[in-house]
């Protein structure tokens, strides 16, 4: 037999652990801890029974509008109960219904990429537009359960990519309204602000479970309506011991966090029901009842004009989800009342014209202005709400919004969006 010629020596074999029936106790305990930590980490998370189907490339965003058509045809139409306004996150149209989020091409309506949960939407909305270097982001809020929407998911437009996700305290009803770089979640006692990385820089009103009870100066009011732009966020609130409304001002993203509401102004209105109309950098509109009147706040809470307004007094009422029917183009806020469409100086607020028996405000569209009415679109001179001509368009009766991207003119219709094509 042939010497061993491996001279290394073998390890000795070592005893098996010897395991104490206490041992197995508290690693059965710390097992379970662990799976029940996962557990809740996995049910709360934004990923829960979440279906994403990004694109496979960015979609292109249709040709800009080469002026105001003599006619539109219809291209296609989607479900969009989730949506007030139609969403436009360049370059996609944003439907959203039910629990689904679509994100389409413009010019021919074909889902490009979708985002789905085993929750109800609250509303979806797109925000940011300055994110991700210009690319924005759409902000998909889901019901959390218990009344409140406390689920927000943060996509990408372009391609429909998961891009953050955070956890307000919305209540059911909340409209998520945009401006730069902050977005509110609207609500009847409680509103807060986020910032394009989802952190919460403002909480307004009866804060949940708040840390700094202490900081908020009226806790015990009620929010009426909210707006927002120009770094100024804006609402009307409504206190058990006062026997007006109260106009207030609060810069967005504070200086002394989110706990802390700095605020510009707050100040007693002369009289009930007035509904918050627009902000500007200089001036915030509100409108009140009996009369029916536009009043003009300066930056310190001054008021320095008021204008008499012709529309009914039921027209000035709480709008849906705390916010006024108002688009703007930077140049003219227009405010849709219920019954007409009045235009605003961009700056100072003052009414320029009024046009009677619309649906909806206007919009900019190919270098004009459109207005939404029963039958049909008016063409509007911008400077002077004159009617120039009307673009017929079938459709039922009832309030619309529009939205333009590029050519493509879309329409919300209650619980669906159109989209529209130069003919």
């Amino acid at each position: 037999m042939a010497p061993d010629t491996d001279a290394r020596p073998r390890p000795a074999r070592l005893r098996p652990e010897r395991r104490r029936r206490s041992d197995l106790v508290v690693a059965a305990a710390l097992t379970a801890l662990l799976v029940g930590a996962a557990v809740v980490l996995w049910g709360t998370s934004d990923v829960v029974a979440a279906t994403s189907r990004p694109a496979s490339a960015p979609i292109a965003p249709p040709p800009p509008a080469a002026g105001v058509p003599v006619a539109f045809t219809e291209g296609w139409r989607a479900p969009s109960g989730a949506t007030v306004v139609p969403a436009v996150a360049t370059p996609a149209v944003v439907t959203a219904d039910g629990s689904r989020v679509v994100g389409r091409d413009a010019a021919t309506g074909e889902e490009r990429w979708t985002y789905e949960r085993d929750r109800t939407l609250c509303t979806v909305a797109p925000g940011f537009p300055r994110a991700n270097e210009g690319v924005g982001r759409v902000l998909a809020l889901y019901s959390g359960g218990s009344g409140y929407c406390s689920e927000l998911t943060a996509l990408r437009p372009d391609t429909g990519a998961r891009a953050g996700a955070a956890n307000p305290d919305a209540h059911s009803g909340t409209r998520l309204l945009a401006s730069g770089s902050s977005v509110v979640a609207t609500g009847h006692d409680y509103l807060e602000v986020l910032r394009s990385d989802l952190v919460k820089t403002l909480e307004y009103g009866a804060v949940p479970a708040a840390a700094q009870p202490d900081q908020q100066p009226r806790p015990q009011c009620t929010h009426a309506s909210t707006a927002i732009g120009s770094d100024r966020l804006g609402l009307v609130e409504r206190c058990p011991d006062e026997a007006t409304d109260r106009l207030t001002v609060l810069a967005p993203d504070g200086d002394d966090g989110a706990e802390e509401p700095e605020e510009g102004f707050s100040v007693l209105l002369p009289g009930t029901g007035a509904v918050l109309v627009a902000v500007s950098a200089e001036r915030v509109a509100v409108a009140l009842p009996g009369p029916a009147r536009l009043l003009l706040f300066d930056v310190a809470g001054k008021q320095v004009g008021e204008h008499p307004l012709d529309v009914p007094d039921a027209d000035i009422t709480d709008p849906p989800g705390g916010a006024a029917a108002v688009e703007t183009d930077g140049e003219r806020f227009s405010w849709w009342t219920g019954s007409r469409t009045i235009a605003l100086d961009g700056r100072e607020l003052t009414p320029i014209w009024a046009v009677p028996a619309t649906l909806g405000p206007a919009v900019a569209y190919g270098g004009g202005l459109l207005a939404p009415v029963p039958g049909g679109l008016l063409v509007l001179d911008a400077a002077t709400g004159t009617v120039q001509r009307t673009i017929p368009v079938a459709r039922p009766d009832g309030p619309v919004r529009l939205a333009a991207l590029g050519e493509v003119l879309l329409e919300q219709r209650g619980a669906e969006v159109v989209a529209l094509h130069p003919a």
